[in-house]
């Protein structure tokens, strides 16, 4: 994959469980540095639209001729809404890349989902996320830990380090977070 510094990219966050729906940010970012534009869905708290609502949220922005990958703040959404990025790459022709700042304890994950409806097809789209990969983002800002569906492991790590300009975090992850935050909470908070 040819990547270039300013390769378009749409980084998805969630925003504070506050009700049934729980408002999904989209931001457009070219590499690290300039913020393209934004797009907004719901999807239901703990639910199993998180797929399908992402896929049409790329699918029908005018800006989806110019993505050209994906990046998703871990896999569970709304609570443990589960996107299957092999799933969401086939659905939208892109290549996805999922961020996660520490290392997920499956052990747990996997219990707290015997807890809702449907833990099979949930489960079944986190094993489907395959081998998580670490990132040393860049000398001394830290680690991340991804995973990808339709892209080498190789180019991945080069679009995290590209985006991630200002911290170990990639700056449209980063900005994704603020907006959906700073919307339903009135101001941002958490984790950027």
């Amino acid at each position: 994959m040819h990547i270039k510094p300013e390769i378009r990219i749409l980084a998805i966050d969630d925003s504070a469980l506050i009700a049934e729906q729980v408002m999904i940010v989209g931001v457009i970012f070219r590499g690290g540095d300039w913020l393209d534009g934004v797009l907004r869905s719901e999807i239901t708290r703990d639910g199993t639209d998180a797929t399908v609502k992402v896929s049409e949220m790329v699918t029908t922005t005018r800006h989806y001729p110019q993505i050209r990958v994906i990046m998703l703040d871990g896999v569970t959404y709304g609570g443990f809404n589960v996107i299957d990025i092999t799933e969401l790459h086939s659905m939208t022709g892109l290549p996805v890349i999922v961020v996660m700042r520490t290392m997920p304890d499956m052990g747990r994950i996997g219990d707290a989902l015997r807890n809702l409806p449907c833990f099979e097809k949930r489960w079944q789209a986190i094993q489907n996320a395959g081998g998580i990969h670490e990132v040393d983002v860049h000398d001394g800002a830290g680690s991340v830990f991804i995973q990808c569906a339709g892209i080498e492991v190789a180019d991945a790590r080069k679009i995290v380090r590209l985006g991630a300009t200002h911290s170990h975090i990639p700056e449209p992850l980063r900005v994704a977070h603020l907006i959906a935050t700073g919307i339903v909470c009135g101001e941002s908070r958490g984790q950027a």
